[in-house]
């Protein structure tokens, strides 16, 4: 069975991103193919995804290692998110599909339901959902998958505290719903573009721990593998 490059990839990159690979750990195809139980044929090709992602460097004679981004490139990686968010919100005004605007309500209202109820442990899933929801939304491919690569680097370099008032949050999350389905593209980026300001006080930034990798649970996803 051979399993596909970018399950592999998946794998390792969840994994560089809650921390089982610290960041300046060296990352050996022997290694990982041993961990994730494939070939070093797929771990080559995922190095060289995440490689080109930003998540793994390659020096000569030293190999593949995890990246150590600087505090400038996580702080950029916000202020690129603070950008393109009302961009894909504008565009999902224009573009969204009911099945789109059928999804993001669903989450709002469970996401206001929660946060009513103090039931805070739901709200980070439910908030992730919602934003990629509403990057699908955007109808552009390409805008989907930065914002998706954005996420995971954000999740990588900062922790990020839950929101004092998540009923205002969610609220939040609603007036953008709201002007996206009514089509006003600009309105949905300005709210956006407020709701990712407010946000910003939320991220803290990781302090990198050095020492040992950490034991993972992953287990890559073989689906589409074939025989």
């Amino acid at each position: 069975m051979r399993i596909p490059a970018h399950s592999v990839c998946t794998a390792i990159r969840d994994d560089i991103v809650s921390g089982v690979f610290e960041r300046g750990s060296r990352l050996t195809e022997e290694q990982l193919a041993r961990r994730y139980g494939v070939s070093r044929v797929p771990v080559r090709e995922a190095l060289r995804t995440l490689e080109s992602e930003g998540f793994v460097t390659t020096r000569r004679h030293a190999g593949a290692q995890v990246a150590e981004p600087t505090e400038q490139e996580a702080a950029d990686l916000l202020d690129v998110r603070a950008l393109l968010e009302p961009l894909g919100a504008a565009r999902a005004a224009q573009r969204r599909t009911e099945a789109h605007l059928k999804v993001l309500r669903g989450l709002v209202r469970l996401g206001q339901e929660r946060a009513r109820r103090g039931q805070g442990e739901d709200l980070r899933s439910l908030g992730g959902w919602f934003h990629e929801t509403l990057a699908q939304a955007s109808g552009s491919p390409a805008l989907t998958a930065l914002l998706t690569q954005l996420r995971h680097k954000i999740a990588w370099m900062y922790a990020v505290e839950p929101a004092a008032q998540p009923v205002e949050t969610w609220a939040e999350h609603g007036a953008i719903v709201d002007a996206v389905a009514r089509g006003d593209a600009e309105r949905a980026r300005a709210l956006t573009a407020l709701h990712a300001e407010r946000s910003l006080v939320l991220h803290r930034l990781k302090r990198p721990e050095r020492g040992r990798v950490r034991v993972s649970q992953h287990v890559v996803n073989t689906a589409g593998a074939r025989n």
